[in-house]
């Protein structure tokens, strides 16, 4: 592993996350495409429209319509049209996405905590400071 390409191992990392968030997550039909975080945010940020979710996560717009659809089937919100743009939908979630927000949380934390276990506080923080050069806020 020590002469594996970095962008392989990321790769395999964010594999290896996803079968993880896939497994958990599958009891709340929440398993792909990261519903998950589009589903956090809006409850983060109710009334948020679907052009600033894009944005915010990172996502293009093709893949915020899939999960937005996804997730007002499986109930979990609602859209309701802008009252100053008729053309826009903001984005609300439902009382089912609340009750669920909780869990959610609590396996992101054990995903962190999985990911991290093998890290001193200080190696956790060195990863974090690494990672965020590769990939600043800005980007």
């Amino acid at each position: 592993m020590k002469d594996m390409p970095l962008g392989r191992l990321v790769s395999l990392i964010h594999r290896q996350n996803q079968k993880f968030l896939a497994k958990e997550l599958k009891p709340y039909n929440l398993g792909n495409g990261g519903q998950y975080a589009f589903l956090k945010k809006i409850i983060v940020e109710p009334g948020i429209n679907q052009d600033e979710l894009t944005t915010a996560l990172k996502f293009d717009k093709a893949t915020t319509a899939r999960a937005v659809k996804q997730l007002v089937e499986a109930g979990y919100i609602e859209k309701k049209t802008d009252k100053k743009d008729r053309r826009s939908n903001n984005l609300y979630p439902t009382a089912k996405a609340l009750s669920i927000y909780p869990s959610i949380q609590a396996v992101l934390e054990k995903l962190n905590q999985e990911i991290t276990k093998k890290f001193t506080k200080e190696e956790e923080a060195q990863l974090m400071y690494l990672l965020q050069k590769i990939y600043p806020d800005e980007a």
